[in-house]
Formats: C-alpha cells, sequence, structure tokens
C-alpha cells in the first residue's frame, strides 16, 4: 500500500512532480464551448483563445463524482489518498473533494491548500517529498495543514485589462492605469487576492515583488520553490529572474518554472510573473 496524491487542475507542476500525482480537472467555458482542462484544452491553447476573445472564459469545479472516481482508482489499487485542492474560498472545489472523500473514512485525507496555482504546487512537491520519507497519508496531510500557512505566492500583472472585463476594477481605472504603464503586485493571504501595491513600470514591479519576499521573511531554501508566468511568452519572466538574481545565487542550482493555468491565467491576463515559496522559519 502506498499513498498517492490526488489534485485538481489548477496547480502547476513542474514536469518531474506532474508525472506523480493524479489530477482531477475543471472544466473550462469560452461562451457556449466547453473544455476539459488539461485534456480538451492544454495552456498554449487558453492562451491563444483568451487573447483572441472579447468576453472572459469562465471555470466550473469538478463534481464529487470526478473526485469520487480518483478515488476509487486509489482504493482499487490498494492506495490511500491526500487530496490537494485550489483555496476554499476561491472555488467550490474543496467541498466537493470533501463530499467524496466521505465515502471513503480513512482512506481519503482532503487538504485545501488556501492558495493557488505554483502555490499548491509547492505545496504538492512537499507532499511528495513526505510520501518519499515514508510518512502515512493521515500523517502527510496533518503536516501539508501546518505547513501550508508559510506559503507565500506573489505575482507581479503586467496589465489590467483582465482585472476590467471580470468586472473586478473600473474601465476608467483600467485606462488611467494603461496610460502610467501601471503593474498591481497582488498575493494570495489566507486563501484570498490581496492588493500589495502598484507600481509605474515592469522594472520597479519586479524589485517591489523583491521587496514583498523580504517583507515575508525571506525564503525557506530547504523546501520547494516555483516561479510562473502567464500567456504565449517567458520574456516577462526572465526580465524578472535577471533583476531579482540576487536572490537566488548561490542558493539554489535552478530556478523551477512553471506556466500558470487557466483559472488563474483568465483574472490575470498575459504576461504576469509569479513566484511561490515557504517563508522562512523565524529563528
Amino acid at each position: 500500500m502506498s499513498v498517492r496524491i490526488v489534485v485538481d487542475s489548477t496547480t502547476d507542476l513542474g514536469a518531474q512532480a506532474a508525472g506523480r500525482v493524479a489530477v482531477v480537472p475543471l472544466t473550462i467555458h469560452f461562451g457556449e464551448k466547453q473544455y476539459v482542462s488539461g485534456v480538451d484544452i492544454d495552456a498554449k491553447q487558453f492562451y491563444e483563445m483568451l487573447v483572441e476573445g472579447d468576453v472572459l472564459p469562465t471555470t466550473s469545479q469538478p463534481t464529487p463524482y470526478a473526485f469520487s472516481q480518483a478515488f476509487q482508482e486509489a482504493a482499487d489499487a490498494g492506495d490511500t489518498v491526500v487530496c490537494i485542492t485550489v483555496s476554499s474560498k476561491l472555488s467550490g472545489t474543496y467541498q466537493s473533494a470533501s463530499i467524496a472523500a466521505a465515502d471513503f473514512p480513512g482512506k481519503v485525507f482532503v487538504v485545501d491548500s488556501l492558495t493557488v496555482t505554483i502555490g499548491c504546487g509547492i505545496l504538492t512537491e512537499y507532499a511528495l517529498s513526505l510520501v518519499d520519507k515514508g510518512l502515512d497519508a493521515e500523517e502527510i496531510a496533518w503536516k501539508l495543514m501546518q505547513k501550508r500557512e508559510k506559503i507565500r505566492l506573489l505575482a507581479l500583472l503586467d496589465t489590467l485589462e483582465y482585472l476590467k472585463k471580470g468586472g473586478r476594477i473600473s474601465s476608467a481605472v483600467a485606462f488611467a492605469g494603461g496610460l502610467l504603464n501601471i503593474k498591481p503586485v497582488i498575493a494570495i493571504s489566507d486563501g484570498v487576492v490581496k492588493m500589495l501595491g502598484k507600481a509605474r513600470g515592469s522594472k520597479q514591479g519586479n524589485n517591489l515583488l523583491v521587496q514583498e519576499i523580504d517583507k515575508a521573511g525571506g525564503v525557506d531554501f530547504s523546501k520547494p520553490l516555483m516561479l510562473g508566468y502567464t500567456g504565449l511568452s517567458d520574456a516577462l519572466l526572465r526580465k524578472y529572474m535577471t533583476d531579482s538574481a540576487a536572490l537566488w545565487q548561490g542558493r539554489v542550482d535552478s530556478l523551477p518554472v512553471s506556466i500558470v493555468g487557466s483559472v488563474v491565467g483568465t483574472h490575470a491576463g498575459p504576461g504576469a510573473v509569479a513566484v511561490a515559496f515557504f517563508a522562512a522559519e523565524e529563528e
């Protein structure tokens, strides 16, 4: 018997970790058409459609039945499950997984990540490290609920256009922000999106990201970290990596990178840069 990690498709992972987890997909709706995330549509196709379309796509959470299928497959193989979901404050996915888990008492443990995208990704990678250490599913779930409080997810948006399309800011604010080259810096805090500041241009925005990492207490380099980007090009991410090189040099051999998926990409728009890490423990 082994421990199987199950995630939903809002989780963005590096290639190595992605091959070790089971994924329950969300559904993406572009007008009248719907696509199963990661099955009918990949990230590149999604961003091509996002840029070309006038109306924002919407997403719908997996049903309890979709999670039940993943849990039953694990049970049939004699495995226990730790299921990690997107923040319950951003989606009903956690509720769907919890409903399904009720049919597998003592076999399935559902963890609300209180984050999203690459934040879920590093929590999942941490979970896989605990599997490798031989911990059982209940122990892993308990440790994840302790460590999720240390996850920091910060992002620099390249445009206000998609926040305007989603009704989160007015057209006037988006227009003024475009004229002034405003780049919002946001975070996932306590499971919800919060605005941290606004920068003039990407250079100042990258500096603000570095400052926010410092405010968070720095990076725990003994645990997973990940960078992410939205859109069809990673050029702005590469610029951020150059601007923030002092943070990483001598501390990591390489910086894991993932494209950010559709749920976050819908509202962030292309050109966003994100960083997820565990905050350093206080001495």
